[in-house]
């Protein structure tokens, strides 16, 4: 562990894919871990126990970020547990993508739960709970901004999730508590590359000035840099972590 602290971070959809590296970074920078799942409690428990063998302190903990009474019960929990919360990563998303005209309405309501609502919640939650001083980062994405067709419904909830992210940036200041957001661009996990062939994926790396895709670690050193002691002064602003795509 690089540092020691007694700092607390929940970190939503974490047990996999960008949100495993995101906690696993801020496990190493010194932070108590809550890894948070909705349905993975086998991928969960082995991201503890991968974070605990390396020195860290972590825990899983299962709520469905759209279930305002479940992501309560998961600050109930850390706080019980540890104390307080001063960290909240909303990383939790899903990505279902269609042209408007065949998006059908579970799509849109399914969307909206987790990628708006989900974030909402968990904002209403570290808005009341965070200690004086914490930080905040949700996720948004480079799509907004690049607006590629059959994105529309996913692009739309992380414009509002932008919104909400300068709104409580205000809203929080007096508390010491930053909110900031990330926008990834094209990042290598089982989720994008799923589907995809080699075509495609050159194609996509020739729209990226640095001319790779994203990894998970670029992702969570993003992450790790807004939540740590360097940037308090950044509040209120989106990161787009894309190597320069938009």
């Amino acid at each position: 562990m690089s540092s020691s602290t007694n700092k607390v971070a929940i970190v939503t959809g974490a047990s996999r894919g960008i949100g495993a590296a995101i906690a696993t970074r801020l496990a190493k920078d010194g932070f108590t871990v809550i890894v948070n799942y909705a349905g993975s409690a086998g991928a969960a428990a082995k991201l503890v126990e991968s974070i605990e063998k390396a020195g860290g302190r972590a825990i899983s903990c299962q709520a469905d970020v759209s279930d305002p009474q479940a992501v309560k019960r998961m600050f109930d929990s850390a706080e019980a547990t540890y104390g307080g919360v001063d960290v909240l990563v909303n990383n939790a998303g899903i990505m279902k993508l269609a042209p408007v005209a065949q998006t059908d309405d579970a799509l849109f309501d399914q969307t909206i739960a987790i990628n708006l609502k989900g974030t909402f919640n968990g904002l209403r939650e570290a808005a009341k709970r965070l200690r004086d001083g914490g930080r905040i980062v949700n996720f948004s994405t480079s799509v907004v901004g690049l607006y590629q067709p059959t994105y529309a419904v996913y692009a739309a909830t992380k414009a509002a999730v932008e919104a909400m992210t300068h709104i409580l940036a205000k809203e929080l200041g007096s508390r010491g508590i930053t909110v900031n957001a990330v926008a990834p661009g094209p990042v290598a996990t089982e989720l994008f590359l799923d589907g995809k062939d080699q075509a495609t994926l050159d194609r996509i790396r020739q729209m990226i000035p640095l001319g790779r895709l994203g990894e998970v670690d670029d992702i969570a050193r993003a992450v790790s840099m807004l939540v740590g002691p360097d940037a308090g002064w950044i509040n209120g602003q989106i990161v787009r972590a894309n190597g320069g795509v938009v």
